[in-house]
């Protein structure tokens, strides 16, 4: 297992290089930048002061050299003005549009776009599982037949358009307002328990919203894959050598049919990251889905980069602890790799 651990450590930083060299120059692909457009605009009013503040931050991060430089500057593999300082050393650059340096303007987005997330990932689990064993085991039921226009239902229910009925109709019938991530008197003060009581109750809707659709598609493909273990051989065996029904489910079909799904959790994070960006924007999410939007459309390089790289970071995470999980439940994943 260390062996496996190292190789797949190198790896993911192989993977990570790669993917930040790509995130860097589709990001300066565009001609411009945001400090060479405001220059233009704040010499077009002729604001000398602010000009030479941002002729300051165009040489303090090394926005004058070629763009394989700037690359390595950010990166932190080549010394810049301030010697080594970018992503490796911790340093996450300077923010043009805030005006500040990128860490305080993600600040607390980070660790709470991945609470929304996780919160929506164990929602998945937790509803969709249960409802595909039971469809899956009472086929053409009522309740297959129930399960089965459920999923379809939030297959073609975009999340932003739900958002919106929530968004409205709770507060209509009942008053509560459901946009944010706690409520307004809190922003901006000190975690305590009152704020976190609060972050739980808003957390309900977003988890809700951003979780129906990967829960319906859950349901349908984790039916479909219990149908098709229940058919085999092996699982009519069990059952005639008078294993009960509950224990030869869960023990061989069930976990046969995980697969596909803890193989997906690499991909399953970032899809979350990124398709939440409308839902954020709705229901007023302070998660970093709205503030890469601006980044990249202010083209706020430094910023817009650090952010899609959390979101590399969470693709090369997962696929190692989906690797790990894989070889936890299913015995020939763990044999083929200790031959």
């Amino acid at each position: 297992m260390i062996r496996f651990l190292l190789r797949r450590s190198v790896t993911m930083a192989v993977t990570l290089f790669i993917i930040s060299a790509l995130v860097f120059f589709i990001i300066k692909l565009p001609p411009g930048d945001f400090l060479s457009n405001l220059i233009q605009e704040l010499r077009s009013q002729g604001d000398s002061a602010a000009i030479a503040k941002a002729e300051f931050l165009i040489k303090q991060y090394g926005l004058d050299r070629p763009a394989w430089e700037q690359y390595l500057i950010w990166i932190g593999a080549m010394p810049g003005p301030n010697g080594f300082s970018g992503l490796l050393q911790g340093d996450w650059g300077w923010s043009f549009e805030y005006d500040k340096p990128v860490v305080d303007v993600v600040g607390d987005a980070l660790w709470l776009t991945l609470l929304v997330n996780l919160a929506a990932v164990i929602f998945i689990h937790i509803v969709s599982i249960p409802i595909a064993i039971y469809s899956a085991t009472r086929q053409y039921s009522v309740g297959d037949y129930l399960a089965t226009f459920i999923g379809y239902i939030g297959l073609a229910t975009p999340s932003f358009l739900l958002a919106l009925i929530l968004l409205y109709y709770l507060n209509r019938w009942f008053g509560i307002s459901i946009g944010g991530l706690y409520d307004a008197k809190f922003a901006g003060e000190p975690w305590t328990w009152e704020k976190i009581r609060s972050l739980l109750s808003h957390l309900i809707v977003p988890t809700i919203v951003i979780g129906l659709a990967g829960t319906a598609s859950m349901i349908r493909r984790m039916r479909a894959n219990l149908l098709d273990e229940l058919g085999k051989q092996y699982y009519v065996t069990a059952k005639a050598k008078g294993l009960g029904p509950t224990k030869a489910l869960l023990k061989y079909p069930f976990r046969m049919s995980l697969n596909p799904f803890v193989a997906d959790i690499g991909n399953l994070l970032p899809h979350l990251v990124s398709g939440s960006v409308l839902v954020s924007l709705v229901l007023s999410l302070p998660t970093v889905g709205p503030i890469l939007l601006s980044a990249l459309k202010n083209q706020d390089q430094f910023l817009a980069g650090f952010i899609l790289m959390f979101v590399a970071v969470l693709t090369v995470v997962g696929m190692l602890v989906s690797d790990i999980l894989l070889a936890w439940i299913d015995p020939r994943i763990r044999m083929g790799g200790a031959r």
